[in-house]
Order: structure tokens, then sequence, then C-alpha cells
């Protein structure tokens, strides 16, 4: 990768860090706001239900103003708004005691994290371009698996000063990032487009017409190795704390474990099928097997190793699946069209991340088994989808069709200089 690319992917791997530190760094933290602010533990688990319902929901909408307005002017506002989210969460625990203003700090955090991650994947798409985005995409991968992986021991780090503090630490991050990107990131100029919402979502029903069946098996994919994941790490969470006696900043190294086989599996991935490209779907495949095999062995043996191992392997695959479902989402439509199906996709995988803990704190409800093999059905309902509905060689003629335009409009979408 040239150096004027690497910094693009450095500026533009932040994003996606600081959507992740929205919900993941306030998980430790939780049971301090729940004495300080003399609230349920409900009420506590609520700051990061509206962070994550409002974000789900207004990606979709983001995808239409991106596609419509541009990458850059959709990020960099989004940012500062996620940052001023973050700061009224802060005032709202330190200044003035509210907890309906804390939660409505982090409704405008959700809505700003709404524009980044998402988005940010769409420009991936958009400046990086042939076999070089799939490199480029397990690196926003691995920044969204580091996020994971820092952001436990950072809050729990960050609450041995005073735990409100994370909500200004929210705002010290976002700030710097959207001015590296609003200097760093020239993005193609996108087509005139003044087509009403009404014609988008008949766009989007289009591509849904030639291509659903295989974007919903990649979609399902991409959100249920989430859901599987945020479920186990909400589990492991008080496992490690109620059953090994692990608290602080141990037990945040020690949820850390996973993420990192996942980030790492996903950035060395992503390496991988930068030249195999036709090997997507069987790296989506292998993951889901590891996924649901570790799953169901987990609640089989009941045995602190093969609890321990079996979390590592659904992190790598985890870790196999998200780098090259990104690449298939990308790569399936046209720069003009790419921001409303990531946009889709971003939506699903923030529901997934919302669903898996009270989903598996469900399922723990009738017991320790029931909870691992409902996991374990739910990546091997993701891997009949995959194996049916997706369509490796449908979806790469996006990819195509992008190079051949690359080719004749070069100010289109342009190969990285």
């Amino acid at each position: 990768m040239k150096k004027d690319s690497l910094w693009k992917l450095i500026a533009l791997s932040g994003v996606p860090l600081i959507m992740v530190l929205g919900n993941s760094m306030l998980i430790p933290v939780l049971p301090d706001m729940q004495k300080a602010m003399d609230i349920t533990k409900m009420q506590a688990g609520l700051t990061i239900t509206l962070f994550s319902l409002p974000a789900g929901l207004a990606i979709p909408v983001m995808g239409f103003l991106a596609d419509k307005y541009g990458r850059k002017p959709i990020i960099v506002p989004a940012l500062i708004i996620y940052a001023i989210g973050g700061i009224v969460s802060g005032l709202a625990a330190w200044w003035w005691h509210s907890y309906p203003l804390l939660l409505t700090g982090r409704v405008i955090q959700g809505l700003g994290a709404s524009g980044t991650g998402p988005i940010a994947m769409a420009l991936v798409g958009d400046i990086f371009t042939s076999s070089e985005r799939t490199k480029a995409l397990g690196g926003l991968e691995a920044a969204n698996g580091l996020g994971k992986v820092i952001s436990p021991i950072l809050g729990a780090a960050i609450a041995l000063i005073i735990w409100y503090a994370l909500f200004f630490v929210y705002a010290i991050f976002a700030v710097p990032i959207a001015i590296f990107v609003w200097l760093i990131i020239k993005e193609p100029a996108p087509k005139k487009q003044n087509q009403s919402a009404g014609a988008y979502i008949g766009k989007l029903k289009d591509i849904f017409k030639d291509k659903g069946k295989s974007l919903v098996g990649c979609y399902f994919a991409g959100s249920v190795v989430l859901l599987v994941l945020f479920g186990i790490l909400s589990y492991l969470s008080d496992v490690l704390e109620t059953a090994y006696g692990l608290d602080g900043i141990i037990k945040g190294f020690a949820l850390a474990v996973p993420v990192l086989a996942m980030s790492s599996t996903s950035f060395f991935g992503g390496k991988f099928l930068e030249k195999q490209l036709g090997r997507l779907k069987y790296f989506i495949i292998l993951g889901l097997i590891l996924v649901g095999g570790s799953m169901a062995a987990i609640g089989l043996i009941n045995r602190d190793l093969a609890f321990f191992t079996g979390v590592v392997i659904m992190g790598i695959g985890t870790g196999l699946v998200l780098p090259a479902v990104n690449t298939l989402v990308t790569s399936s439509v046209q720069l003009e069209e790419r921001g409303g199906i990531t946009a889709l996709y971003g939506g699903v995988r923030f529901i997934g991340v919302a669903i898996g803990p009270p989903a598996f704190d469900f399922l723990l409800g009738f017991n320790r088994t029931a909870m691992f093999l409902g996991g374990a059905g739910l990546a091997a309902l993701g891997l009949i989808l995959a194996v049916w509905l997706i369509n490796e060689q449908q979806l790469l003629q996006g990819l195509q069709k992008g190079q051949q335009q690359t080719q004749k409009a070069p100010k289109l979408s342009p190969e990285p200089t």
C-alpha cells in the first residue's frame, strides 16, 4: 500500500474505533454509575440501549445522505455530534446529576455514531479499488476490533479516577479524528443526485430485487457473529467477576483476549483475501463453523479449558467472517449506491450488537447449556443461509463494473495516489 493510501487508511480507521468505544468502554462503568446516580441495574443498562437503538435506526438515513451529499460531509459532523453527546452526558452526571439528561446525551451520541463506521466503510470502497480494497477493509475491521479490545480496559482505568470522566474522553477522541479526516481524505466527487427519498428507496429495492438473496445472507452472517460475540462478552464479564474473582483492569484485559483474536484474524484475513477474492464465501462458511462449533462445545463440555479455548476460537471465527462480508457488501454496487447498501449493513450489525446481551441473558434464564447451544443454533442458521443464499460472483460484479468505470472516468473512483 502506498504511503498516501496508508495515511488515508489511518485517518478512516479512527472512525470505527470511536464508534465502538461508545458502548464497550461504558460497560465496566455501569455498576459505578448505578451507585452514583441511584438508579437500578435496568436503568443503567438503558445507557447502552439508547445509544445502540438510535444508531441502528438512523444509519440507513445517513446512508441516503452520504450517497446524496458525499461521505466526508456526513462523517465529520457526525463525529462532532458524537462528541457533543458525550459532553452532555458528562455534564449531566457531574454538574446536574440528571439521569434523564444523561440518557439524552446518549441518544445524541448514538445519532452521531450512525454517521461514522458504516459511512467510513463506504468511503473506503470509494477511494480504494480492486484488491487493495479488501486489505483496507481488513484494516478498518481491525480498528473496530482494536476498539473492542481496549475499551473495557480503558473504561476500567478511567473508572479508577471518576466514572463519568469517560463521557468527556469520548469528545477528546472524536474531535481530533474529525479534523484528521477532514484534512487527509480527498473524496471522489459523487455524481449529482437530486433524487427524493422515495426514489432512493426505489433504487435500493431494485438492488435487492437483483441481489437481495446474497445481501441478506451477508447481512445475517455479519450480524449474527456480532450478536454472539457481544452476548458472550456480556456473560464473560459477569463470570470473570463472580466465578474467578477478577475485577477492574485485570478483568478488562481478560475480556480483551477473544476480541484480540477476532481483530488479529480480521486484519491478517483481509491481507490474505486481498489476492484471493474468489475465497470470500469460503471464509464466511469457515468462520460460522468455528463460531457455531465453539459455542456447541462450550455448552456440552463444562470445563474451564473448553470454555476459554472456545471463546478464543469464537473470536477467530468472527474475524474470518467480517472482512469477507464487508468486501462482498461494499463490492456489490457501484459508488453512487454504496452508501445506502453499507448503511443498511451497518444498521443490522448495530442491532445484532444490541440484541446479543439481552438474548444471551434470556437464554441463561433456562440454563447455561441452553445459552451456548442457542448461540450455536444462530451460527448454524447463518451458515445455512450463507451456503444457500450468497452468490459470490454476483456480488463481485459491482466491483468489476466499478473498475471499468474507473478506467473510463477516473474522477469518479480514482486509484489511491
